[in-house]
């Protein structure tokens, strides 16, 4: 491993740019895109986004001391007061200065994309692997066409491994990405209806996620879902070897003898190559099993032993919001699965209320889901009908039409209309939940983010905890 020293000269020959103004040999601090985080010896990178424009900031970083500024030929702007690196696209600039970084450091790279459970996998794989290696993963969740070279400019450090999930809402997107983390592990998790209202059908999804496939060489692994058959129908085209991992027969790493045990969690007997265990982890229900899985899987290429992986997955928490069990003063157990949802995650969130025994009664606060298209009333109105069959006693959801498709969907499938309250809001729905939840109560609160259900987890928290 070669630690990479950044040094302005160095970015400019990466970023295929020109240096105005500053000594080729001064190292930079910090690479760093948002103003206000600029600090003395950074390097700022000047890019117009929605909402605002860099290009705005400069005259007010260099004051502060930035080492230089990466700008845009295209910006209009004059000439900022100080070192320079000048180049055609600012966006550009950052993915191929991560991309050399990440070559040159020699990190390998594991990239995961998938419908749903990416965090989870990446935190899962990072966990397994920290046993015997260094390792960098992205800044919280910077997995998108700026967010990834940040996250990948970690291996300046030269870590041994850096784990990096891929986002993505549009074809192309993935393609992107791939050609600048360039994996040496791919990990596809599944092919689900998230996004689905930015494709014509779950099969122009998966063909979107294929694109982890591209740019491999022989000598790269996939790792993919046996389980799922949109991964596995486009699995053979990768130019590598592939490992396989789930329930199926055949599967490389195979779950049996699965246990669900609610609240506290998974088990399983788990087969590989490097023999069988059973593996236990305190994360809910079976797709987060697929993730450890998947994690599994990407730790027994790197010769983690098996003993290791089953002691750490017993130590796994839920990233924050991503299926966290809070259990509050007051007696009630919140299960804040607030950060995000799409109709295949809630439905795996709702097995696990289906499945846990013993709550006095079971509660679910559930939030549109956003970014179905045209799919958003026949998805809402499957997933009300499978609220409906998961014992629920009383019933919320929150947001438009959408939510009132869900809940309408719930009364018709046999919960009875006093049982099913319609919020517009988050804000709405809070006081009136914390007002009737009570001791022995368990409450899922699940929604997309634009939704904002982790207000309702907020407020229970603040009146409950």
């Amino acid at each position: 491993m070669t630690q990479v020293r950044l040094t302005l000269g160095w970015i400019a020959r990466a970023a295929g740019g020109r240096l105005f103004g500053g000594q080729a040999d001064r190292e930079v601090r910090e690479v760093v895109i948002d103003s206000r985080a600029a600090a003395a010896g950074d390097l700022f990178v000047a890019i117009r986004g929605p909402r605002f424009d860099g290009h705005d900031f400069v005259a007010e970083v260099l004051s502060r001391g930035a080492a230089a500024i990466v700008d845009s030929r295209s910006s209009g702007r004059p000439e900022p007061d100080g070192a320079l690196i000048e180049v055609e696209d600012s966006v550009k600039a950052l993915q191929d200065v991560a991309h050399a970084v990440r070559m040159a450091s020699g990190t390998r790279v594991v990239a995961i994309t998938g419908s749903a459970g990416k965090t989870t996998t990446k935190e899962t794989i990072a966990a397994f692997l920290e046993r015997r290696y260094s390792v960098v993963k992205n800044k919280g969740n910077l997995n998108n066409h700026i967010g990834l070279p940040l996250s990948l400019l970690q291996t300046r450090d030269a870590p041994d491994v850096a784990v990096m999930e891929l986002g993505m809402n549009h074809a192309g997107e993935i393609s992107t990405l791939v050609a600048i983390a360039a994996p040496d592990v791919r990990v596809w998790t599944n092919v689900g209806d998230a996004h689905l209202g930015f494709f014509a059908s779950a099969d122009a999804v998966a063909d979107a996620k294929a694109e982890i496939l591209e740019r491999a060489t022989r000598t790269a692994i996939l790792v993919c879902n046996a389980d799922d058959p949109r991964v596995m129908t486009r699995a053979p085209l990768f130019a590598g070897r592939t490992v396989t991992f789930g329930t199926a027969r055949g599967a490389d790493v195979r779950a049996t003898d699965v246990h669900d045990r609610g609240l506290a969690g998974m088990s399983a007997c788990v087969t590989t190559s490097a023999g069988e265990r059973v593996i236990e982890t305190p994360l809910l229900g079976r797709g987060n099993l697929a993730n450890v899985l998947a994690a599994t899987a990407v730790a027994l290429e790197f010769d983690i032993p098996l003993d290791d992986i089953a002691e750490s997955a017993t130590q796994l928490q839920p990233a924050a919001r991503r299926g966290a069990v809070l259990r509050l003063a007051s007696g009630v157990t919140v299960v804040d699965d607030s950060y995000n949802s799409s109709p295949a995650a809630l439905a795996r969130a709702l097995e696990v209320i289906a499945r846990e025994r013993g709550a006095a009664r079971k509660i679910a606060v559930l939030g549109e889901m956003l970014e179905l298209g045209d799919h958003a009333q026949r998805l809402h109105a499957e997933s009300g009908r499978l609220a409906a069959a998961s014992g629920l006693d009383l019933l919320y959801a929150v947001g438009g039409a959408p939510a009132q498709a869900l809940a309408g969907a719930a009364v018709d499938a046999g919960m009875t209309a006093a049982a099913v309250t319609c919020f517009p809001t988050s804000d709405e729905a809070a006081a009136a939940i914390a007002s009737t939840v009570r001791s022995g109560d368990l409450v899922l609160v699940k929604g997309s983010r634009g939704i904002r259900t982790d207000i309702v987890v907020d407020r229970l928290a603040a009146e409950h905890g």
